[in-house]
């Protein structure tokens, strides 16, 4: 936190406004009861004569940064096809296979109303899974790379300077 000079001394600005936001599921057990784990961390401080981009290779390079990515892949990829072959199933059905469509399940309401339904049901449920997921498996993670990144890029701000 510091705090503003000039016009808006009386304002206090934080570093990072999201910190909080994210660190909120931090603490949150993996399912055994033990604490979720937490990435590496990356090297701290600069090393003479790097520049910012060979820092941010360094870190994307990392082990800590592929676990990231590699859980963010796990999640998304399965998803992604399994949303997108509902998706097709349903614009297929709904085109060809009219008498199907059009059967009536309750009332008024048939099969097209109900599966058309759950186009809608499933993109709430799929964003829930996907924010519960980056929560509990990368937003630690995630933080904690961008936080040494800062740490490490801060070095080099302050050496141009």
């Amino acid at each position: 936190m510091e705090k503003q000079e000039g016009r808006e001394a009386a304002a206090v600005r934080f570093d990072d406004p999201w910190y909080d936001a994210l660190a909120s599921g931090w603490g949150e057990l993996d399912g055994t009861g033990a604490p979720a784990p937490v990435a590496p961390p990356v090297p701290a401080g600069p090393a003479p004569g790097h520049s910012a981009a060979e820092i941010y290779l360094e870190v994307q390079r990392s082990a800590a940064f592929q676990e990231v990515r590699s859980r963010y892949r796990r999640f998304v990829v399965p998803a992604s096809l399994a949303f997108f072959t509902w998706y097709v199933v349903y614009v297929v059905a709904a085109t060809t296979a009219h008498d199907l469509m059009a059967r009536p399940v309750v009332g008024a309401v048939n099969v097209a109303m109900v599966a058309g339904l759950g186009q809608f049901l499933t993109t709430f449920l799929l964003t829930w899974a996907y924010a519960r997921h980056a929560r509990l498996r990368r937003d630690r993670a995630a933080l904690d790379l961008r936080w040494d990144t800062q740490e490490l890029t801060r070095g080099i701000k302050e050496i141009k300077r």
